[in-house]
């Protein structure tokens, strides 16, 4: 049995850095997710199928031998090609995985002397020990069941992109719910008005046949992919630009959603005595964006880059609790 005191736990956990193949092993433990899988390939299909439409049944047709064929074509395929960065950087990145412990903690001293540790939880800056991980994990961690791993400021977990959004991946996340909601109104717009322009067309005898010395598809076939698309682009829409928004929000108000359930709880039990209290402070709120976009410019907000490390202490882990167990 190893008895672990404050200055055993400092020597091997404050020296604790990730290593490449454990943050490996711990992707792969996520993509074991039956759901999280299912949800990559819809992604993947339908962002793939609106680019089908729009090019063969939306533009082709309505705007050949135009330069707005060639415009709208490559906007819209610039557009989707952000969203498969942003996917693939929140899909691949590390959420901010809390690193496991060389050695493994003897967790029989922590159950006896449990209210020793919630005593002395406040003192410790929010530190807090994970049953799970058997480790400490550091304020605003909390774990994930998915993952089986604690996760840094971890705001949910996502089957859409079959991983955590946490500290470090939030930025990609929200780019890649801005470039959905981008792509969905856009493809809309283009499915209405190429739709306008057969109905003029057919009111002037022109609807069938060929354009620019190409066969036009049936019309049957283009009616039953401009309403698949306009289903898919309303759905996607709508469902991630909810999200987005709930994704501003939680930044500036500096809770996520984990945290403001906790609160509301806490309120909720307040006739027996328990208090609210947070682990962090209130910031302005450029700065909290700052911290999850990065301090350049703001235009760099919009691309799949690396963000600066958060002022909060980014991936660092040379602190931790001084538990006296």
């Amino acid at each position: 049995m190893i008895l672990i005191g404050a200055q055993g736990a400092t020597s091997r956990l404050g020296s604790r850095i990730p290593e490449v193949g454990e943050g490996k092993m711990a992707v792969l433990r996520c993509r074991r997710d039956p759901c999280g899988f299912i949800c990559l390939l819809l992604t993947y299909f339908s962002v793939f199928y609106a680019d089908y439409v729009v090019i063969q049944y939306v533009l082709i047709p309505a705007f050949s031998g135009s330069v707005w064929c060639t415009l709208h074509g490559s906007v819209f395929n610039i557009i989707l090609l952000l969203l498969l960065a942003c996917h693939s950087k929140a899909v691949f990145s590390d959420p901010g995985m809390v690193p496991l412990p060389e050695t493994a903690i003897d967790f029989s001293d922590l159950r006896s002397q449990s209210s020793r540790v919630n005593e002395n939880e406040r003192g410790c800056e929010g530190w807090t020990v994970c049953s799970r991980c058997e480790t400490y994990r550091p304020p605003r961690a909390h774990h994930c069941r998915v993952c089986q791993r604690c996760i840094r400021r971890m705001d949910h977990h996502c089957p859409w992109i079959n991983n955590c959004v946490g500290e470090l991946n939030q930025k990609y996340f929200i780019q890649f719910l801005f470039y959905t909601g981008m792509a969905s109104l856009y493809s809309m717009a283009l499915v209405v008005s190429a739709w306008v322009w057969r109905i003029r067309t057919e009111g002037d005898g022109d609807g069938d046949g060929e354009v620019g010395g190409e066969e036009v598809p049936s019309k049957h076939l283009i009616v039953a992919h401009y309403i698949i698309l306009l289903v898919e682009s309303i759905l996607f829409g709508v469902f991630v630009l909810m999200i987005f928004y709930d994704q501003l929000v939680s930044i500036i108000t500096d809770e996520t959603p984990i945290e403001q359930m906790r609160n509301r709880l806490m309120k909720d039990r307040g006739n027996s005595g328990s208090t609210l209290h947070t682990t962090h402070t209130r910031k302005p709120k450029i700065a909290l964006l700052r911290e999850v976009f990065g301090r350049g410019s703001v235009l760099c907000w919009l691309l799949p880059l690396q963000a600066s490390p958060p002022s909060t202490g980014g991936i660092s882990y040379a602190p931790v609790p001084d538990y006296d167990v």
